[in-house]
């Protein structure tokens, strides 16, 4: 529900009314645009009294809004959102690469590929220190031990730290040690993961679902921001369908058909996407050539030996030529 303000309307009117229907329990947010000032309202309007808006002295009109995603969409919020997290920034005009092995494996590791990834141009260490894993008898990750080796990296390297989490049983380290949190393709629709991450309000990456729309994608995306998160990065990283030549089949259209719906960085995980490493710099290439206001990267040190997925993973050297040439893209698109 948007409430349309008199132009008369003064500031203090403005606050009191904001006050008055966030105490109702919605999610208030000013829109202040040329010669308009408005109020968007977020949350269930199912049984609001119209009429009884209409007659608040400061009111001019009431307009019911259609999208669900009211927080997410571009409709209210035209301006892109630059999330900075640590002085690296993303969205906008402001491209960066996460990049880093599937799984923490070991502190000689880890150390090794942050060093390498840096050194290429990367802007954020990821590293999964609980695996979602397919199969229980495949490496489920390091635990919290893992997250104390992402911190050792970020130390040495400076390289603010992404990593996934499965549950809200470590909510707690993962508010105090890691940059942005991670909502795997495998948690996206699991509301009450979302709503507790949400209360965090730290920078939250979320991937899209295995077999979920751009809609239920941007859904997922107005959970986290309902519960108080506003830095949220979306990541297209492939969708299941009949095809076999890949792992899964990487959706690059949803990244412009993303950019016209919100105004959250999109990002794309051509690793998961393709499932292959000869795969990764062609559709990374082509992810930026799409718009993506990121990537996200597997390099692993020695892919051949790696604990999880290294048949997606980069070595460094790889990583490194195909940086060189996204930097090229970008300068094209640029122009």
């Amino acid at each position: 529900m948007l409430l349309i303000l008199k132009p008369e309307a003064k500031p203090e009117s403005i606050q009191n009314l904001a006050d008055r229907l966030q105490s109702l329990g919605f999610i208030v947010q000013d829109i202040l645009e040329e010669h308009t000032h408005m109020l968007l309202l977020a949350g269930d309007t199912t049984y609001v009294d119209c009429d009884q808006f209409a007659r608040i002295d400061i009111v001019d009109s009431i307009m019911k809004v259609s999208e669900p995603y009211k927080l997410a969409g571009r409709k209210f919020h035209p301006d892109d959102t630059v999330i900075d997290v640590c002085g690296q920034k993303i969205g906008g005009n402001h491209f960066a690469v996460i990049a880093g092995p599937c799984s923490v494996e070991s502190e000689a590791q880890i150390l090794a590929v942050a060093e390498s990834v840096k050194a290429s141009g990367a802007a954020f260490i990821r590293g999964g220190a609980f695996k979602p894993r397919t199969s229980p008898y495949t490496f489920q990750g390091l635990g919290l031990d893992g997250l104390e080796l992402l911190k050792k990296a970020r130390q040495k390297t400076g390289l603010p730290v992404v990593s996934e989490i499965m549950n809200n049983n470590h909510l707690e380290e993962f508010h105090r040690d890691v940059d942005i949190i991670q909502i795997g393709a495998r948690n996206m629709q699991n509301f009450s993961l979302l709503r507790e991450v949400g209360q965090l309000k730290k920078p939250v990456l979320i991937k899209r679902g295995l077999a979920n729309t751009v809609d239920e994608l941007l859904m997922a995306a107005e959970h986290l921001m309902v519960a108080g998160a506003k830095d949220i990065i979306l990541c297209e990283r492939g969708i299941r369908t009949f095809e076999t030549a890949t792992r899964n089949t990487l959706d690059l259209s949803a990244v412009p058909i993303l950019h016209k719906k919100t105004h959250l960085p999109v990002i794309v995980d051509p690793s998961h996407g393709t499932g292959s490493w000869t795969l990764v710099e062609p559709m990374a290439l082509a992810a930026v050539a799409a718009g993506a206001d990121g990537l996200m990267i597997e390099v692993h040190n020695q892919p051949e030996a790696a604990l999880c997925d290294g048949s997606q993973s980069l070595t460094p050297e790889n990583f490194e030529k195909m940086m060189k040439k996204i930097f090229r893209i970008r300068e094209v698109i640029a122009e």
